[in-house]
């Protein structure tokens, strides 16, 4: 066979390849739906059954042992589920909104954010991000462990001005209101230059803390802008993003020329760095302190996209931010602003 005869093959080898994961993704699709649609079912009637005969819980262990007999080997009748699968109908039954969501994803991944979200602003938050991004139960748990619904809800960035609105959501949930760095073992009077060091020299507690989809460029990461220097603390990259990402690192309380700063940053960064198929560099200033409405300020007319958290060094929640969460109405809006884009992985059955 010639090289060119070769490479036909090799393209329509590619062209069927993409076709068979096209119909597997459907196959798999219709599945998960009819699984879903299946428990709901399941659970309805284990509701009215109760609300009828007034059982309890005790009488789905023998309806788990009757169902077990019947279909020896199939996996999900156990007590434990059945009684889940009652639970999942009660909690979405009256939710026009949530109901058709939870068909979409996974059981796992909804099991989950059933049993770990507090109210249904918080589990429509997860069920859109799950649905749109492919996230499976681990990652549906690590998130919501993780309080991404409450970062995305109170960081500062103005992502929502710079960024196109398919990646604004994802965007929004790489960077964090406030990171901690209880992994740094810092001087009582430390530096920038102390702790960015000790954040290289942690670099894995590091990246986990930032949120686990970034990767290490560099710091002090060099580039020039005409005859002058300059040095970016450090240079990560985003992979999900598919973005170079700028961290400015500072041990005092956030100033408006922070962003100024930044954005020369980026825009060198997208002139000499960035591949291109890459997306536009993003910037992330992280200040001991900052004043959020100052901040607010400082960034409404940046250009370039540019989020501002600040850092602690031990891991006492602030209770304070949970007064600064929007109200539910506004929460809702901005759960209702994401599109229904398809998954970017698969998702667990």
């Amino acid at each position: 066979m010639g090289e060119i005869e070769r490479s036909k093959v090799r393209q329509l080898a590619e062209e069927i390849a993409t076709l068979i994961n096209e119909r597997q993704y459907r196959t798999l699709k219709l599945m998960n739906s009819g699984t879903i649609e299946l428990y709901w079912s399941i659970g309805e009637m284990i509701c009215a059954r109760q609300e009828a005969e007034g059982w309890g819980r005790s009488v789905v262990v023998g309806l788990s042992d009757e169902l077990q007999r019947r279909f020896p080997g199939a996996k999900g009748y156990s007590a434990a589920n059945l009684w889940r699968m009652r639970n999942f109908y009660l909690t979405y039954k009256d939710s026009e909104k949530l109901a058709p969501l939870v068909r979409e994803i996974g059981w796992a991944s909804n099991i989950a954010i059933m049993e770990k979200c507090k109210d249904d602003l918080e589990r429509e938050f997860y069920l859109r991000m799950a649905k749109r991004y492919g996230w499976s139960k681990r990652l549906v748990s690590n998130y919501i462990e993780a309080g991404a619904y409450e970062r995305y809800l109170l960081n500062q960035t103005n992502f929502e001005e710079t960024l196109p609105p398919e990646r604004q959501a994802q965007a929004k949930l790489a960077v964090k209101d406030e990171y901690t760095f209880d992994f740094a073992e810092l001087s009582p009077e430390y530096s920038e230059h102390e702790l960015e060091l000790q954040l290289v020299s942690r670099i894995r507690d590091f990246l986990t803390e930032m949120g686990g989809t970034f990767t290490f460029v560099g710091n002090q990461y060099h580039l020039t802008a005409g005859e002058r220097d300059i040095y970016i603390d450090l240079l990560l990259f985003h992979r999900g993003l598919r973005s170079l990402v700028a961290v400015e690192l500072k041990i005092g309380e956030f100033e408006a020329e922070y962003a100024g700063k930044m954005q020369l940053y980026l825009s060198a960064l997208d002139d000499q760095v960035r591949l291109p198929d890459e997306n536009p560099s993003i910037g992330i200033i992280i200040c001991k302190s900052k004043d959020r409405t100052y901040v607010e300020y400082a960034l409404r007319n940046s250009a370039a996209p540019i989020g501002v958290s600040t850092y602690n060094l031990s891991r006492a929640l602030p209770e304070e931010l949970r007064g600064l969460l929007p109200s539910p109405e506004i929460i809702a809006e901005r759960l209702a602003a994401f599109d229904d884009g398809e998954p970017f992985g698969g998702e667990d059955a």
